[in-house]
Parts: structure tokens; sequence; C-alpha cells
């Protein structure tokens, strides 16, 4: 049988009608949309119609003079530095951020505290979810340049509340960003009600192209470049555009946001069949995060007694692709920065795995999938 792939949090199948749009756009020969000549125009007046389509679901309109503004990035981690270096390179304070960030937000904050920047770590509970109340005292009592955290979270699904820390940050004079990588295409994302002033996205998460992503600036907020030698896209993300993959940006973008509903309902009765199925099988399994508000599609689940890197080898030879956390932490044996930070014991933390499912995903792959997982469980623990 076919492997059954639940790693969707590190990346997904690209879509066949975004395979399409972007044929569709080699086709017609677009070429570098900052030529000057006949060609070129009108690869950028495409390029520019795929920007604005792209933004709008997310609630922006770079439309507008003196709207929004989309800057296209080679992804998530792309954006999400050039957010936290590129708003803060001449704002004085700390950067606050989450102790559950991505390590792409992570590691940029501890690179701005080797250069001498105070870094605030915003702590969590148990479900995963900033402290509001730390948030509204740190945030009163300093200085603070920018603050960001993450929309939904990549290992447990848990949703921030973004809206009240963006506005504790904007009491307080501070800009906010969110990093929405996850929550794009799984549940209503708009810059506008979440009260940012920049958000990052990356469309391989929603059955897109890789490699492709953006940061939306709200009006009037400014961002330093980190990348220099062109002029391309304000001079903010220097370097030639591909029109076709931008088209293929949008497509994904479009479908995903169009059809999140429908898609939301349905990724989370799989993934509340999925856990039901283990508790029925594994009655020791604990869901990390599940007494939160989370991702539709992600489950992270504690397998007491068994080592998670024995348990995802044993899986893979099954035919069952799972995660032990996220995908830029690959080939590490480092436990899960996430679920430490949530205050979870060694024994939680060393035997969780993290299953996250499509809008490809069947019933008869979830109900194959637990059954194997239960087997391999009881397996491995000597059952």
């Amino acid at each position: 049988m076919d492997s059954i792939y639940l790693d969707n949090n590190a990346t997904t199948v690209i879509d066949a009608d975004v395979v399409q749009a972007m044929s569709d756009a080699h086709r017609l020969r677009y070429v570098n949309p900052a030529s000057q000549h006949e060609p070129g125009r009108r690869s950028r007046k495409r390029l520019e119609l795929a920007r604005e389509k792209i933004a709008r679901p997310l609630g922006g309109d770079v439309s507008a003079v003196n709207g929004d503004q989309l800057v296209l990035t080679s992804g998530g981690t792309e954006a999400n530095n050039l957010a936290i270096f590129g708003l803060t390179q001449r704002r004085a304070g700390a950067v606050a951020v989450s102790a559950v960030e991505h390590p792409s937000v992570l590691e940029a904050a501890a690179a701005l505290a080797e250069s001498g920047r105070e870094v605030i770590v915003l702590p969590v509970d148990q479900r995963g979810v900033v402290d509001i109340e730390f948030c509204g005292s740190a945030f009163a009592q300093q200085n603070i340049a920018l603050v960001s955290v993450m929309l939904a979270n990549h290992e447990t699904g848990a949703l921030q509340p973004v809206p009240t820390i963006a506005g504790l940050a904007r009491r307080n004079g501070a800009l906010m960003h969110t990093d929405a990588v996850q929550a794009v295409g799984k549940i209503a994302v708009d810059v506008v009600e979440l009260g940012v002033d920049a958000l990052t996205f990356s469309t391989h998460k929603i059955h897109g192209p890789r490699a492709f992503g953006g940061l939306l600036l709200r009006p009037g907020v400014t961002v330093e470049p980190r990348l220099f030698g062109g002029a391309q896209q304000f001079g903010l993300r220097p370097g030639t555009e591909c029109v076709a993959t931008a088209i293929g940006g949008e497509t994904a973008v479009e479908k995903a946001c169009r059809e999140q509903l429908v898609r939301g309902a349905e990724m989370a009765a799989l993934r509340d069949r999925l856990e039901a199925n283990l508790d029925a099988d594994c009655p020791s399994v604990s869901v990390n995060g599940g007494a939160t508000t989370r991702l539709p599609n992600t489950s992270n689940v504690a397998f007491p007694g068994l080592d998670r890197q024995a348990l995802l080898m044993a899986l893979d030879i099954e035919g069952v692709a799972a995660a032990t956390g996220s995908a830029c932490s690959s080939g590490s044996s480092e436990p899960s920065t996430v679920l430490a930070a949530m205050g979870l014991g060694d024994e939680i933390i060393g035997s969780s795995l993290r299953f996250s499912i499509s809008p490809r995903t069947t019933r008869e792959e979830i109900d194959r999938a637990s059954a194997t997982i239960a087997r391999v469980a009881r397996r491995l623990s000597g059952g």
C-alpha cells in the first residue's frame, strides 16, 4: 500500500491546479518584470496582479495608494528574518518573542541578543498559549520595539491570542508581527482583524509552490532590507521575481482561503477521529495542547514509555510518515523546545510525535494509520 503522509505541517504535495497555473504561466513566456521593454512591462503587470490577489484573502490591499505592501520572499524563514531584523533596525527597544516560535524567529531573536539587543521571551502555559498577563506587565514596564507571536503553532497547532497581544503592543508603542505560516488556509486570517503590523505566510504549507512566501506590511510600516543588489520590491527584497511562481502562490492562497471553512471542518473531523482511535487502542496516550483551540489538522501525541525517534522510524518502515517536531530541526536529537516551553515532563517530551493532515487525507487513511500506530506502539512497549 502507499505510505500515509501525516507530515503536512512540514510541507504539502503541490495541488494540480497550482501546477497547471504555473505551467500555463511558463508557456506565456513571462520575462524579467524589471525590464522596460514590452515583454517586461507585461510581466510586471501580471506580477502585480498576483501580488494583489495574494494579499486580498489575507485582508490586505496592495492596490491602493499608500496601502499595504507585500514583499515576496523565498518562504516563511526569509520573511520572518526580514520582519525581526528589518522592523527593528531603526527602532530602539527590546524585542519580545514567544517561547514557542518557529526557529526562524527564535534564532533571529537570539542573533539580535548577541549584538546587544534585549530580547524578552514570553512564557506559555501547559496548553502552549502565551501568558497575556505577563505580556501586559512586560510591555508596560519597558520600551518594546517589536513583538512577534505566531498565530498557530507548528508542533501542537495551538492558536495564540494575537489580536489581544497586538492591542497590548500598540498601546505601548510597539510594532506587532505574526508568523501565520501554519494558519493561512486552515483558519480565517485577516491582517486587519488581527491588528498586526506585519504578517508572514508561505505557500508550500497549503499545496502551493515551495520556496515562495511573503511579508505583508500594513500602511505606514517601514522595514529595512536584509538583501542588497537591486531596486526590485521597493528595494526591500532585490532579485529577479519569478512570475510563474507568484502565479502558483496566488492560485494556492486563493484556493485554500476560498475552501478554508469546508477544508477546516473536514480536517478537524479526521484529527478528532485519529485521536479517538489512539485513545481507544493506546489508553496511555495524551494530546499535547489538546485542551486549547488548535489548528484543525494538527495533533501532537505523547506515547509515555516509548522513545519518539524509535517510534518515528518504526512507523516509517510501516508506511506512516509523521514527525517529532519542526522540519527545520530535522536530524536533531534535541528535545522539542515547544513542548519544553509548555513545562511538560521529560517522559512526555521524549515520547511525542506530531501528526498533521491535509485536505487530501482520507478517513480510510486515518483508520489505517491509527491501527498501525497502535500496533507499533504495543510492539515497542513489549505488549
